[in-house]
């Protein structure tokens, strides 16, 4: 597994989960998980400001190796699609500010990974996550366990790149 800090982002314009995954000996383990929460009310460029600098924030603070970020999978409300692709977009700026590497995964395969099924529900991710971590602090707020997740799924997914290069 990946030794390095990860953090995985759950982009939403309302909410984004933010989490800072170690891959350390094999096990995950989450250093620190948060739900950035912005104003209703607010004008959408502050909303995306206010990710911004939160996002950049977690980076200065936990200097990741990588970002891992949830892509989006477009529903059927396009107004609301279109907001979570800015805010993806702002996460997508921060990180090449800082000059990391972002990995995108859909959510049906963060789900897999985690659970084992691709149509799992947020809380099935969380019991997931900790029966997979070993721990029973994973974040309740459904953003920030979906960071987890999502961090958890690219150590994952960095360790088997690792394997498939080596052989």
């Amino acid at each position: 597994m990946f030794d390095g800090l990860v953090l995985g982002v759950d982009p939403g314009i309302a909410s984004t989960g933010v989490a800072a995954v170690r891959g350390a000996n094999g096990r995950p383990r989450i250093e620190w998980a948060a739900t950035v929460r912005t104003a209703a009310g607010a004008p959408e460029a502050a909303r995306l400001r206010q990710i911004h600098e939160s996002i950049s924030a977690a980076i200065r603070e936990w200097s990741p190796a990588a970002v891992a970020i949830e892509r989006l999978a477009w529903g059927r409300n396009v107004v609301s699609a279109m907001a979570v692709a800015r805010a993806s977009g702002v996460v997508l700026l921060a990180a090449d500010q800082a000059g990391l590497a972002v990995a995108e995964y859909p959510p049906t395969e963060v789900k897999l990974g985690i659970t084992g099924s691709g149509s799992a529900g947020k809380d099935q991710v969380r019991r997931a996550l900790i029966r997979l971590l070993g721990v029973t602090d994973v974040p309740l707020e459904p953003d920030a366990a979906d960071a987890v997740a999502i961090a958890v799924c690219h150590l994952h997914q960095s360790r088997l790149r690792a394997l498939v290069a080596r052989a």
